[in-house]
């Protein structure tokens, strides 16, 4: 069962070697509040596409550079925040990745990921920050 407004936070250089610390901070985070095998997936993907947008577009892959992801919880409801230092960018102008035009394009798909697989995505702050918001299950 799931206590709400427990913060969980981590601060990952901007390296790509850091998306390595997502699966384990994952892993904890299911085990924890016990969430079920349905919503690792979705979690694990979204959030990984969310701190490599912020470490690869954002912060530009420079170490000097922090992504802050913090975790909290609610009754029904785990909220993710990520944070770069980037300028920011628009998100509505990110081209749609299943447009003919864009099908074969190796990059684009990360945003789509995210509103596929979360409840809610959410850009504050001129697209710094990104909230993944997913409803979860009370057992």
């Amino acid at each position: 069962m799931i206590q709400g407004g427990i913060i969980q936070q981590i601060e990952l250089s901007s390296k790509l070697e850091s998306l390595l610390e997502i699966e384990t901070f994952i892993d904890d985070v299911c085990e924890q509040y016990k969430f079920g095998e349905d919503h690792y997936g979705n979690i694990l993907i979204a959030l990984t596409e969310a701190v490599n947008n912020a470490i690869t577009h954002g912060n530009k892959l420079d170490p000097n550079k922090k992504v802050n992801l913090n975790m909290e919880t609610t009754t029904n409801d785990v909220e993710f925040t990520i944070k770069d230092e980037g300028r920011g960018f628009d998100h509505n102008d990110v081209p749609d990745p299943t447009l003919p035009e864009n099908i074969e394009k190796l990059s684009g798909r990360g945003i789509f990921l995210m509103k596929t697989l979360a409840d809610h995505v959410g850009f504050e702050e001129n697209g710094t920050t990104v909230r993944l918001r997913f409803s979860i299950s009370v057992n």
